[in-house]
């Protein structure tokens, strides 16, 4: 139900603007190219210009006789020194990849591997002398057609024999978590309504504001690696796995970092040739890609196939789905590559509960940049078929589209509910965030205004478009994450520290890249501990000061790495009772804690966990018991995931006679549990909406014939700008999760996942009368206008 109570906390809920803003608006921002160290040196990476081919010579002569160059090397030079980089998720025991090379051998499977690395004194000495390194090659044939590729009709990796790295299913009647699907679509074939539709996922880029850059530091006893990631942690134990050096002698920092949205979630070839590069030469080097680099050859997402068939009665109630997934990891696997489609395995029956479920996916090598997480990773993918599909169902029923999911969704008084995918959604209320959505929208004005356009055969007609979603948030819990492949866990760790002044350090695993973990965790401190908001300090991105952790992706930091943060501001509560108690003279059992002091009931006496801490430094009046601090430290590692939900509608007038497509309003109502700051929370819809909508309509990584990426600058690969999107109208409602103690879900994904389906749900509503039954993405006014000549034509 949605809860209207208010809380007294003093800073959870409230708009703080954010502490970490003034600096990053200021100029102080410290990124990793900004770094300078004595005697640096620069990289500079030679590419492979062809999709395939087999490398037949390299000569570097002239590059290395160039001005500044220190050192040229070549695949051959380091084949026994790079190691392969890693997967880390296998999702199924007979999974099949190729070894991933940081720098190809004898063999590239993908236009921008890289083939041989320029060091050099300078930036520009070093790609001056990259172009003079000449490599000979004996082109082949690529595999780039991702259902072609499927069939074997060319083989990205020869040597492997097929292009199928791994085939999955789930099936709710093997699992019983539900019917047979099969059933199901044969009774619907008799007397019900059966559904089948395409879906194409575009392959897409992530954009991240700040292209990649890694500065490497051999020179002290501890390498010091800067690199702008999302996984500090990962980096770190992966340096030590891949090129054998000691864990204990690397330190990883992530300083600012612009952006990610999971593309810079990865283990990168560049990383590991810059800790190479150092460690031969001696010296710091640093490698900072260009824009094109990076759209080229930084791992790509989504790149999909989906056929879905959808069985239902006449009246629109649902009775069995069934998907099939054709999923392209590009070249090799990156660290969750092959898991990518796996992540949104669970999420296809949305909020729906349908009786019968299958899904069906196969992982394909093609001959083009690998693919993995980006934004959403999965569930945005799961969100557009079922959301696309049920417009359709409501299209042949004859019902609003409002209605048709009205009659198959979960309705708030059965939560829990277990669905047929086997995971069991904890709260939600999708008919309060549907009603409020309505009528902030104003859906019933606009339906009356699109009848009217119908009617006078308007060439810009109105289409209204409906998503709802739900999604599996916080990427954790371990027990979870093993039974499913996964290498790694999925807890969170996270450190008070309690100083003699009365300010505290938190130190978290988690590394903000932009998220605003720096006021959310001064936030809740400040409620847990009673202390000032100003007076927190949170510490992250560097494995130094943040031993433990794994960092930022997924929707998790709030809350796994923020239910961290609280679990650790109770052990020192906790830790300060008896400290407290010998300093008031009182028994322990009479002591009660409230904003931030602890004090004797029935009397006036206390002390702040200000005074606590500085007793604590002095030592004085102690009996020497305890360890010295009130400092402490938790993991936690949750139970279960949480579910965020929301309704999108979106209006789009489309003119019928040029294929343009205008975003007239959006309104988005989501809920993510309890809010811990608004603002923060508006910035992440808004940004994740911008996304969703750029796949709608814009963005789409395209190959030419030979494999080239012909979309390889901001040109090309189209972006919107703040003129191209509309003010976006957002809301909340508030169901609180139950499987944490502050009943926070996650928020970074959510915009994202709603978006991309309400756009093409109302480019279709518009262009339905004239036949127009899909639009593949990006919708650009050439694919809009020839889809409505078509339609017209049928």
């Amino acid at each position: 139900m949605t809860a209207t109570e208010e809380r007294a906390a003093r800073e959870v809920g409230a708009p703080r603007r954010r502490k970490e803003d003034a600096r990053l608006i200021t100029g102080r921002t410290r990124w990793t190219d900004n770094i300078v160290l004595p005697g640096m040196l620069h990289l500079a990476m030679v590419r492979s210009p062809f999709a395939h081919a087999r490398i037949t010579g390299i000569d570097t002569t002239a590059a290395r006789a160039a001005d500044g160059v220190v050192a040229v090397i070549t695949g051959a030079d380091i084949a026994n020194e790079q190691g392969a980089l890693p997967n880390a998720w296998a999702v199924v025991p007979d999974q099949k990849a190729p070894a991933h090379p940081s720098m190809a051998v004898d063999h590239v499977a993908f236009a921008g591997e890289i083939v041989a690395l320029v060091v050099a004194r300078s930036a520009a000495a070093a790609n001056d002398a990259a172009e003079l390194v000449d490599v000979d090659y004996d082109e082949l044939p690529a595999a780039l057609e991702l259902r072609a590729a499927a069939r074997d009709e060319v083989l990205a990796h020869p040597d492997l024999g097929t292009n199928v790295s791994a085939v999955w299913s789930y099936d709710s009647a093997e699992s019983g978590t539900g019917g047979d699907v099969e059933a199901a679509i044969a009774a619907a074939r008799e007397d019900g309504i059966v559904i089948e539709e395409a879906f194409r996922q575009q392959r897409l880029i992530p954009a991240f504001m700040e292209p990649r850059s890694i500065v490497v530091d051999p020179t002290t006893e501890q390498m010091t690696v800067w690199s702008s990631t999302q996984v500090p942690h990962f980096v770190k134990i992966f340096i030590a796995l891949v090129l054998g050096i000691p864990e204990s002698k690397i330190r990883v920092i992530a300083p600012d970092v612009g952006g990610g949205f999971g593309g810079k979630l990865q283990f990168t070839p560049e990383e590991v040739l810059t800790v190479i590069a150092a460690r031969r030469t001696g010296k710091p080097c640093k490698y900072s890609e260009t824009r094109s680099e990076s759209l080229m050859s930084a791992h790509h997402g989504r790149d999909q196939w989906q056929q879905v068939t959808l069985a239902a009665n006449a009246d629109g109630t649902v009775t069995g789905l069934k998907v099939e997934l054709t999923a392209d990891m590009g070249a090799y696997l990156g660290l969750v590559t092959s898991a990518i489609p796996l992540l949104g395995a669970f999420m296809y029956n949305g909020i729906y509960k349908f009786p019968a479920y299958h899904l069906g996916i196969t992982n394909v090598f093609t001959n083009k940049t690998w693919t993995d997480a980006y934004r959403g990773a999965g569930r945005p993918e799961a969100t557009y078929a079922i959301e696309r599909t049920m417009d359709e169902l409501a299209a042949r029923v004859g019902v609003d589209p409002l209605e048709i999911r009205e009659r198959n969704w979960i309705k708030h008084e059965e939560f829990p509910f277990t669905t047929v995918a086997g995971l069991q959604y904890d709260s939600g209320n999708y008919e309060a965030a549907t009603a409020k959505a309505r009528e902030l929208f104003k859906y019933d004005e606009l339906r009356a205004e699109q009848a009217r356009r119908r009617e006078s055969g308007d060439p810009v007609q109105l289409g209204i478009g409906v998503s709802t979603y739900t999604e599996m948030c916080g990427l954790a819990p371990s027990r979870w994450l093993g039974s499913m492949g996964y290498v790694g866990g999925g807890w969170e760790h996270a450190s008070i520290r309690m100083l003699p002044t009365g300010k505290v350090e938190v130190v978290t695993g988690t590394s903000p890249h932009g998220q605003g973990h720096e006021t959310a965790w001064s936030q809740l401190v400040a409620d847990r501990l009673g202390v000032a908001f100003e007076d927190v300090e949170v510490l992250h991105g560097d494995t130094q000061v943040a031993v433990r952790g794994l960092d930022t992706y997924g929707s998790r930091s709030l809350a796994v790495g923020g239910m961290a943060v609280l679990a650790a501001a109770d052990k020192v509560i906790e830790k300060a009772k008896p400290i407290a108690a010998q300093l008031l003279e009182a028994n322990a059992d009479d002591l009660e804690f409230s904003a931030g002091r602890y004090g004797v009931r029935g009397t006036d006496a206390g002390m702040t966990m200000a005074e606590l801490a500085f007793a604590v430094f002095q030592g004085h009046k102690l009996d020497g018991a305890g360890d010295g601090s009130l400092d402490a430290d938790a993991t936690l590692d949750p139970e279960d995931f949480s579910f965020p939900h929301g309704t999108h509608l979106c209006a789009v007038e489309v003119d019928t006679e040029t294929g343009w497509s205008t975003i007239r309003s959006y309104v988005s109502v989501d809920d993510v549990g309890v809010v811990v700051n608004p603002l923060i929370v508006e910035g992440q819809v808004h940004g994740g909406l911008a996304q969703g909508i750029a796949q709608a309509l814009y963005e789409e990584a395209v190959h030419d014939d030979a494999g080239t990426l012909i979309t390889g600058s901001f040109d090309q690969y189209l972006l919107p700008g703040a003129p191209d999107l509309p003010s976006f109208e957002t809301a909340r409602t508030e169901t609180p999760a139950t499987t944490n103690q502050l009943g926070v879900k996650g928020v970074g994904e959510a915009g994202t996942i709603a978006s991309t389906p309400a756009v093409v749900n109302a480019i279709v509503d518009a262009l339905r009368p004239l036949g127009v039954t899909d639009v593949t993405m990006p919708c650009t006014p050439y694919r809009v206008w020839k889809a409505i000549q078509e339609g017209t034509r049928s």
